[in-house]
């Protein structure tokens, strides 16, 4: 099927727009980095959580650390946390 698709006589030009497009969108819409205690921060705020609402990392005081950056989150506050936003742990990294 690739092939087929290949052979078209607009394949080039449908490409080289694609990379066009990609680059605007890398220089004038770039993502920034974000932490994943940003996340966190953004899934509290957007869910209206407080610290003791979020079983999925333990205790209050676990979760202040980690929005404190004393703490890391785990890979189980990860992949517990993805579960419950219905987002990919990728979100975190």
């Amino acid at each position: 099927m690739g092939a087929i698709r290949e052979a078209h006589p607009s394949h080039s030009l449908f490409m080289t727009i694609c990379d066009l497009i990609a680059a605007y969108d890398q220089r004038h819409h770039a993502m920034p980095e974000v932490r994943g205690v940003q996340v966190l921060r953004f899934l509290m705020e957007q869910h209206d959580l407080k610290q003791n609402q979020l079983p999925e990392i333990g205790r209050q005081s676990v979760v202040s650390e980690i929005l404190a950056g004393k703490r890391n989150l785990t890979v189980e506050h990860i992949k517990n946390l993805a579960r419950r936003f219905g987002i990919s742990p990728a979100a975190f990294f």
